[in-house]
Formats: structure tokens, sequence, C-alpha cells
């Protein structure tokens, strides 16, 4: 434990003594975990987006004009149920499509009774029992008499899964560029310390101090430097995207029908990434550096 605490304290002086380059190590981490940082956030919320978008696949929403009435409706729903694949019809009328918006809402759901006429169409919700089989009912559905549009969202989710996936590997490859870049920049704040005391680690190792008694100072300088990074940059992230947020309000959220992640929850998660990242960079950079540079 003493020497655990020896190790910390001398990877504090070092990184005092050095401020330049441990300032330069530092912003070089921090920059790479902002940019990681960004990807992270917007493919989090996709994912999310996306299985929102999923829970309604199965799913396809037929709006039927304002003329088209009840009993008009019920011969729709006999026609469409009679198609392979429909497990369910089920009518939804326009007083019911404002409640739910209204429950969508939440809170702010009192601002719809301002709008004095019901602007929402009646529609007629059509569940299959398969995902295959709700391309077909779709377009069997909009040609039918009555019907004003439809809402199905294969089409969304394949290109919102393309744009996750595009994003996680742009994400990966970025990410491995940047963290080379940063274990490069910690390599040589350490490898500066190192010259430094050179004479020092001789005297040292004339005495007969062991190899990982002299390393230890080094390691601890590399990991403080990168968790000091993973810290800063998790507090930008989680400023910035708590101001988006705010920025976006509720009742817009409400009417695309999609919460974007907590503020607090992507923080917890991603300042355990962070730090965890950052530690592994400052602690491969001084590994790198004591390598070539010290002689043990």
């Amino acid at each position: 434990m003493n020497s655990l605490f020896y190790n910390i304290k001398q990877g504090f002086v070092q990184i005092f003594r050095n401020r330049g380059m441990s300032l330069a190590s530092i912003f070089s981490i921090v920059a790479m975990l902002l940019i990681l940082g960004l990807f992270f956030v917007i493919t989090v919320n996709i994912n999310l987006f996306t299985e929102v978008v999923k829970q309604d696949y199965d799913q396809v929403e037929v709006f039927l004009l304002d003329k088209t009435t009840k009993a008009d409706a019920e011969q729709l729903m006999a026609d469409i149920k009679k198609q392979d694949g429909v497990s369910e019809v089920e009518y939804r009328g326009k007083d019911d499509a404002l409640q739910i918006l209204k429950q969508r809402w939440g809170e702010s759901g009192y601002l719809l009774d301002s709008l004095g006429k019901n602007p929402l169409p009646a529609s007629i919700l059509i569940s299959v029992d398969s995902l295959d089989n709700a391309g077909a009912i779709a377009r069997y559905a909009g040609t039918l008499e009555g019907v004003d549009d439809i809402q199905y969202y294969q089409e969304t989710v394949d290109k919102l899964t393309k744009i996750t996936n595009f994003l996680q590997i742009g994400a990966l490859v970025i990410m491995a560029f940047l963290v080379v870049v940063s274990v490069v920049v910690v390599s040589n704040t350490v490898k500066l310390t190192v010259f430094a005391r050179a004479k020092e680690i001789r005297i040292m190792k004339y005495v007969g101090a062991t190899n990982w008694f002299i390393r230890g100072p080094f390691l601890a300088e590399g990991i403080i430097i990168g968790v000091l990074a993973a810290l800063i940059s998790t507090g930008l992230i989680a400023l910035i995207y708590s101001k988006i947020i705010e920025s976006i309000g509720p009742q817009v959220l409400a009417i695309v029908s999609s919460p974007l992640i907590s503020a607090g929850y992507m923080t917890s998660n991603m300042i355990i990434i962070f730090v965890a990242l950052g530690a592994s960079i400052g602690a491969w950079g001084s590994i790198i550096s004591m390598r070539r540079f010290l002689d043990t």
C-alpha cells in the first residue's frame, strides 16, 4: 500500500514538473474522447429510436379519410382481416387518437386542448403475424377506397439500421486512429520524464531498486493523465448533451414519439467507459516509453 501511494505521489510530481507536455497529453486524449463521445451519443440515441420504431414494425396503421364513416371502416376491417398474415385489426377513432397523443405529451398534453377541432384522422391498426407479410398487407390496404395514407416503418428501420452500422464502424476506425495518436503523445511525455530522471534512475538501480519500483511512478503518471482527460471529456459531453436535450424540449420529443437517452444515464455509463479507456491509453503510453527508453 505504501508503494502504491508513493507511485501516485511521484506521478503527480512528474506531471507538475512537465506541465507543458502533460497538458498536451491531456488535451490530446480529451479531443479523442470528445470525438468518440459524439459518435457514442449519436449511435446510442439512433439505436433507441430504431428500437422504438421496431415496436411498431409489426403493425401497419391505415389512416382514413374524414368522409369515411364507422360503418365504412368496419367493412374495410373485414376485407383486411381476410388477408394472409393479418393477426388482428383494431379501429382507432379520432378521439382515441387525440387521447393517445395527449398521453405521449405527458404534462404538456393540456396544450392540445386549445386546438378546438380535432385534426387527427381515424385509423385502422393492422397487426401482422410475420414481418415478411407487412409490406404486402400495407400495399393492399393502400388500394382500398376511403384510405388516406399508410404508415409503415420497414423502409425507415432499414435506413436507420444502415446508418447505425455505418456510425459504429466509423466510430471504431476513428477511435483506433485517435487512440494510437494519444498513446504516442503520452509516451513522449513520459519519455521526457525518463530523460530528466536518468541519473536518479541509475542511482536507484545501483542501490538495488527493483524494475517495478522504478517503473511504478511512470506508470502512475500515464494513468493519472488518462483519468484526468477522461473526467474532463465526460464533464464536457455531459454539459453539451444536457443543453441539447434542454433546447429540444419534451414537446418536440413527444411529437416525434421518440425519447432521448437521459443525460444522467448517459453520463453514468460514459464515465465508466471513458475512465477505463483513458487509463488504458495512459498506461500503454507509459509502458511503450519505458520499454524503449528505460534500461531495466
